[in-house]
């Protein structure tokens, strides 16, 4: 007989590099459906000593991949383990963990995410589900997005979900099936040009607003071979270190003006994946707090009803839904969908570590 209540710890590091979030969460299923409650969670950004590195791992040797793995699963163990202590934590189920992204080749059926390492388990001395998107690669599928099929069972009274990270994916409901797939850079690019800027992000898409548009440049990232791709289709940042940004690279205009037109690109890609330009469109993700972008999406849906959730579910949407993952895991229970990431099937993903 399955519990009707979990006890777990979602870990999420996303490719926009922010931090790694965590949540403490419990689930409940009660005829079927299920409710969450969010109760502590936090980001715990990264030193700059570990921005570089990730920042240039997708260049990494096979020997040094390994070493970063190492050392990585060391420090998210030891920050889990610190969340846990810092909140007095107890009688959890698990702790389930996406790990940091560093290649996405599934076209190679090849895809890492580096943290995932049995030695986990044991620095966390908890449960750890975790190494979620390998086994969709051996079953032919993108390996992403995964986050779908939380969206289907927590977030069905939206039409649409949306998430701004580095890059933006949807998820929807078509014809029964559940459709998801990437969208566009986001983040990766934006947070690279405020950094040339000095800082961190641009803060309200004040600076982005601030430029101008240069309909050549936009015309042109509109017409890159991947959006004519129809789904499943997922992106890695090896699309933006080798197409996006040699490409924006190539206009020697100023950054202000890169970054409008790149949020220009954004929300009208937005616009066309959308395949009813009417509804309930939930967006979430750090993206959520760039005005200036959230305005340019409503330009170009202006029939489209745009919902910004709670802060909660706006920043921990992911970790809350690794979270689910790591549940339905313990249940043996789908927790990806074939229709979503184009494997031969339906199936339960990630491995499970007792320490």
């Amino acid at each position: 007989m399955f519990k009707e209540t979990y006890n777990v710890i979602g870990v999420m590091s996303g490719t926009s590099l922010d931090g790694i979030d965590l949540a403490h969460i419990n689930f409940a299923i009660k005829n079927g459906k299920w409710s969450y409650e969010i109760h502590e969670s936090e980001t715990v950004s990264y030193s700059n000593d570990w921005l570089n590195k990730l920042k240039v791992a997708v260049d990494f040797s096979s020997e040094e991949l390994t070493e970063l793995n190492e050392d990585y699963t060391e420090l998210l163990g030891k920050i889990i383990l610190s969340f846990i202590e810092k909140y007095s934590i107890s009688n959890l189920d698990a702790v389930s963990s996406h790990g940091h992204t560093i290649l996405h080749q599934p076209q190679n059926g090849f895809t890492l995410q580096i943290g995932n390492l049995p030695k986990i388990a044991e620095i966390v001395g908890e449960n750890v589900v975790c190494d979620f998107r390998v086994q969709d690669v051996k079953f032919g599928g993108q390996g992403a997005p995964l986050v779908p099929i939380g969206d289907r069972i927590l977030f069905s009274d939206y039409d649409y979900c949306l998430n701004l990270g580095g890059f933006s994916n949807i998820s929807f409901e078509s014809n029964n099936k559940r459709i998801a797939f990437d969208i566009s850079p986001v983040n990766t690019v934006l947070n690279f040009y405020s950094n040339k800027l000095g800082l961190d992000y641009d803060d309200k898409g004040k600076i982005s607003k601030s430029g101008k548009i240069n309909l050549e440049l936009l015309n042109e990232l509109n017409a890159l071979d991947y959006y004519k791709k129809s789904f499943p289709k997922s992106l890695g940042f090896e699309f933006v270190k080798e197409i996006v940004l040699p490409l924006i690279e190539n206009y020697s205009i100023a950054i202000e003006d890169k970054m409008h037109t790149f949020t220009e690109h954004i929300a009208y890609q937005t616009s066309l994946a959308l395949p009813i330009k009417s509804g309930k469109l939930l967006i979430t993700g750090g993206g959520a707090y760039n005005d200036f972008l959230i305005e340019r999406m409503q330009f170009n849906l202006p029939n489209i009803q745009i919902i910004i959730p709670d802060n909660k579910t706006l920043e921990f949407k992911e970790a809350l839904i690794f979270a689910l993952l790591g549940v339905l895991k313990l249940r043996n229970e789908v927790n990806v969908l074939s229709s979503v990431t184009g494997a031969e099937q339906d199936h339960s993903t990630g491995i499970i570590f007792i320490p």
